[in-house]
């Protein structure tokens, strides 16, 4: 059952994508000037997919849309038919599709842009009048038919007129991602393979099949066939095509196992080509140079906390460090050029400003392009060797930024947020990048009745972290991005009536501190990618500086006697203990030694301090003045630096060797005994611990929910 095509009555009169250019009004299809027949309901059907501009139609909309309700038909069929017939008007491809793509089972969208025209006068006349005689009726119709002739040239040829002009520009003004993956689990790190045909990713499987951990998988554009090419589930993976595309390169993240290995891209035994030592997923990214000699990698030279970039000469398998300008902290997120002759990465100066290099392979002098804030992951170079794209995350959820190298110019692209591993074939007619959302609450323990369920006590559908018990109970603060960027919030013991403290908009607040009174918080805050610590009372809700002698300052934490403000400042790769007081000042360093995060003992004496960011020792040093440190004896390693909170007989934590349970270690007997287990993952890095100060109560951040695709833009430039 075939239906006219509906009138359209916006001013959008006419559209043009690829070749082709449509007339909402006469119901026309042309291609390259030639008009395409099509029917009633497969041009209703683009209709509808024009104007949602990228976004999905679903098959329901499709059915009302095309069917009156008490239309009595075969709607799936019905559909399907409608889109078979559109697809084969625009001479689409079902299974490689160009212009029309598939979501299974849930609708269709637009996979190009879509340009727009409007009518001279900006609307469409109505029809004249009918006369009772009926010759203005037929007049009228002709001059209709007229009207839509004139009017679907004209449309035709503004849309001619503008695709010419347009046609030398490599710029692209809508870009409209769609999903590569949608399985079950977290997918992550896509890389094109040097045809740009297939890609390889991590993911960690389908959960019910209770596999903890990614392995490398490797999937066809337009396919849904997925070929495992690992089977060692870890904590990450990052991989790299080699140059004739016959083998792919990976750096696996898992304990003892960490390291470089290569495997056949259509399957086979993976070879080892050295070990390694970094522990986060970003510190995994690697890059095959275009004539195969090299791999450059990150890595941790022994006794060191400083990651390094390197090149595995394939030949041999020595590996060279890179030089790098004296003032980087730490240099990742390696990045050969289609051409092979530079090599992009990004080097740290602090702890949230980044900078991006490049050098010329081998042996040139690194240059800086240009800096930014935020946490990184990997670059990816057009396929013009002209620009970088790369993420940046300012804890609302990483955005694509586009880096010119020419003038060091930085764009964001029109994507929205929460993307990170952007990948560019080597056409660069293809972006792959990964988007995902973690769902993190904070959730609270019976220290009595450990055994019983937690509950989940401050919570959204994103993420509240870092909780920290006022010194009477009766208040929880935290930090979450529940209302756009990452900021200070408070709440009651029973995690209502919240109230937000800081509203820095775009800077991120983190690690709040209630002062021994609880009239105050204590937290840091960054600011084009330098630390500062700011001193709110939360009567006032100002927040105001805290001025030292000390800039990049980060985690501070009060005193018990409310003198003094404990902070961390530094390099990202070794930050150190200073104090100040607590109306500002001068600021004094207490310990030499890197340390990350700090807490005060209960008599004021005694600092303690985390060695890492991962699987960290405990060591403590005097609160009072400069000395040297010493290890915690009978404490275990920390999963996590965040991860562990003091109280007046011992230490709460969550061990490296247990990353779901929470011990105590007790200071009179040295004696580490387990308390509880949590029934998700803890968050990390700003996850937190926090105990009631009746030592009922223990406060965590648990990962609810985490989601991760792979998605791609077609036709990118």
């Amino acid at each position: 059952m075939e239906v006219p095509v509906a009138t359209y009555s916006s001013s959008l009169a006419c559209a043009s994508f690829d070749q082709f250019q449509v007339d909402l009004t006469s119901g026309e299809l042309v291609r390259s000037g030639t008009r395409v027949p099509i029917q009633g309901q497969p041009f209703h059907v683009l209709r509808l997919l024009l104007e949602a501009e990228g976004r999905v139609v679903t098959r329901e909309e499709l059915r009302q849309a095309l069917w009156p309700e008490d239309t009595f038909v075969d709607f799936e069929l019905g559909v399907n038919t409608a889109v078979k017939k559109l697809r084969q008007a625009l001479q689409d491809s079902a299974e490689h599709p160009k212009f029309i793509e598939t979501l299974p089972k849930y609708g269709y969208r637009m996979a190009v842009p879509v340009r727009w025209v409007t009518s001279d006068n900006g609307k469409i006349s109505p029809p004249s009048a009918v006369q009772p005689n009926g010759h203005t009726l037929h007049h009228a119709n002709w001059l209709k038919i007229g009207a839509g002739f004139l009017l679907g040239s004209a449309c035709i040829a503004i849309l001619s007129l503008i695709y010419l002009r347009r046609a030398p520009r490599v710029e692209q003004t809508v870009l409209a991602p769609i999903p590569f993956t949608a399985f079950p689990g977290l997918e992550a790190a896509p890389t094109f393979s040097p045809d740009g045909t297939q890609i390889a990713f991590a993911w960690t499987g389908d959960p019910a099949a209770e596999v903890k951990g990614f392995d490398l998988y490797l999937k066809i554009v337009g396919s849904e066939n997925v070929l495992r090419l690992t089977h060692h589930p870890s904590q990450f993976i990052y991989a790299a095509w080699s140059p004739d595309g016959t083998r792919i390169a990976f750096h696996r993240i898992s304990g003892a196992d960490t390291g470089l290995y290569v495997v056949p891209a259509l399957g086979g035994p993976e070879r080892k080509l050295r070990s390694t030592r970094v522990h986060n997923d970003t510190s995994a990214t690697i890059s095959w140079s275009s004539d195969g000699k090299w791999i450059a990698f990150s890595d941790v030279l022994p006794g060191s906390t400083q990651e390094n970039l390197n090149l595995l000469s394939l030949e041999t398998l020595k590996s060279d460090q890179l030089a790098h300008s004296a003032n980087c902290l730490y240099l990742g997120l390696p990045a050969f050029s289609h051409t092979g002759s530079q090599l992009a990465y990004v080097c740290a100066t602090n702890l949230q400003e980044e900078g991006i290099y490049t050098v010329a392979i081998p042996g040139g002098t690194p240059k800086l392009i240009a800096t930014f804030s935020g946490w990184p992951s990997a670059n990816a170079w057009t396929g013009d060797d002209r620009r970088l794209v790369f993420s940046a995350d300012h804890g609302r959820g990483g955005e694509l930024m586009e880096l010119t190298l020419a003038n060091g110019a930085l764009r964001k692209l029109p994507l929205g947020e929460g993307f990170a591993w952007p990948a560019i074939s080597r056409k660069g007619d293809k972006l792959a990048f990964t988007i995902s959302s973690d769902n993190i609450n904070i959730w609270r323990k019976d220290l009595r009745s450990p055994e019983k369920v937690g509950v989940k006590l401050v919570a959204s559908t994103r993420e509240q972290t870092n909780p920290n018990y006022s010194h009477d109970g009766k208040y929880i603060a935290f930090e979450s991005n529940r209302g756009g960027p990452r900021e200070i919030w408070i709440s009651d013991a029973g995690g209502s009536n919240l109230i937000q403290i800081s509203r820095f908009n775009n800077d991120m607040a983190g690690t709040p501190r209630w002062s021994p009174d609880d009239r105050k918080l204590v937290f840091d805050s960054w600011h084009t990618g330098n630390g500062e610590v700011y001193v709110v009372d939360i009567t006032e809700l100002i927040p105001r500086k805290l001025q030292t002698n000390i800039s990049g300052m980060f985690q501070p934490a009060w005193s018990h006697n409310g003198k003094w403000i404990y902070f961390l400042a530094g390099s990202i790769a070794a930050p150190k203990v200073f104090r100040s007081p607590a109306n500002g000042g001068t600021a004094s360093m207490l310990s030499s030694e890197p340390a990350f995060s700090v807490r005060e003992s209960f008599d004021g004496e005694t600092l303690y301090f985390a060695d890492g960011w991962t699987d960290a020792k405990l060591h403590k040093v005097s609160a009072n003045q400069i000395s040297p440190a010493s290890l915690v004896r009978g404490m275990p390693l920390l999963k996590d630096a965040a991860l562990w909170t003091v109280v007046p007989g011992g230490i709460y934590f969550v061990p490296a060797a247990a990353p779901r349970s929470i011990d105590y270690f007790d200071f009179s007997t040295q004696q580490v005994r387990r308390i509880t287990e949590a029934d998700r993952d803890f968050s990390p890095m700003n996850g937190g611990l926090s105990v009631s100060p009746d030592g009922s109560w223990i406060l965590y951040s648990q990962i609810d929910d985490v989601k991760s695709d792979i998605m791609l833009v077609d036709h990118f430039r």
